[in-house]
């Protein structure tokens, strides 16, 4: 006695044996991307960083936007500072009385109408006058967020007149140079890549390859994943490439 389901089977079996072979003919040819097995990198800035602030205050000019170019030592912020310049103020007058309270003892000294210790208080004086004043200046420095390499504004975390407290991220700033390739090798493969290995670099955004060397090896390795971390750098700088792309890398067959 025939199944009802029968025939309806072997009509679907057929029609599965039909499209497969189109679905894997429609499949691009592989380049790796796919692969499960493959060494997956990142391409990071060799320099980067977030920019915070140092005092508490009110961000008055913010000299940042998203992807804006920044010089070295350009000021990407400024906070409000009236009151840090009011104690430098303060700490100048200070120490001025200081010097001439010290120049008088001195002068009574020579007269004989003052001691030795009141000579050395007021010498003293001076001192801690010259370390107020000092203390000052070093916060005056705060009052500007500087950028400490040229580079990019990758991201902005405040807007002009927030007040803000110290330690409150200002921007990430990432470097204009050269791109650092980032990627976890399996520990067997160390026998056949060290400092200046060969690479050829897919990126997953440009769908290109690039030629790359291994640049910095990791001293131990990762006991658990059995896999050790490498850095490696791109033979030249392609323009299309920005820090964030993410590919595979393979190893030629005489790195």
């Amino acid at each position: 006695m025939p199944y009802p389901y029968a025939e309806s089977i072997r009509r679907a079996a057929a029609l599965l044996l039909f499209v497969l072979p189109l679905a894997q003919a429609a499949k691009p040819a592989g380049d790796g991307l796919d692969d499960p097995n493959a060494i997956r990198v990142l391409l990071a800035p060799s320099l980067e960083t977030t920019l915070s602030s140092e005092m508490n205050g009110t961000v008055t000019d913010l000299h940042a936007s998203l992807g804006k170019p920044i010089a070295k030592n350009a000021v990407i912020a400024q906070m409000n500072c009236a009151e840090v310049q009011a104690r430098a103020s303060v700490a100048k007058a200070e120490l001025n009385m200081a010097n001439q309270n010290l120049a008088a003892k001195r002068s009574l000294r020579e007269l004989k109408a003052a001691g030795d210790i009141e000579v050395a208080m007021a010498s003293t004086d001076v001192e801690k006058a010259k370390g107020a004043l000092s203390l000052a200046k070093a916060q005056l420095g705060y009052c500007q967020v500087i950028a400490p390499f040229s580079g990019r504004i990758a991201k902005v975390y405040v807007k002009p007149y927030q007040t803000v407290s110290a330690g409150t991220p200002i921007v990430d700033l990432v470097s204009d140079g050269a791109l650092k390739v980032r990627l976890n090798v399996p520990s067997a493969l160390l026998v056949r890549l060290r400092s200046g290995s060969r690479l050829d670099i897919t990126i997953h955004e440009t769908g290109k390859t690039y030629p790359a060397h291994v640049s910095a090896v990791n001293a131990r390795v990762d006991a658990v994943a059995q896999t050790v971390e490498l850095e490696a750098q791109l033979d030249g700088a392609p323009p299309d490439l920005v820090a964030g792309m993410s590919g595979v890398a393979r190893i030629p067959a005489n790195p």
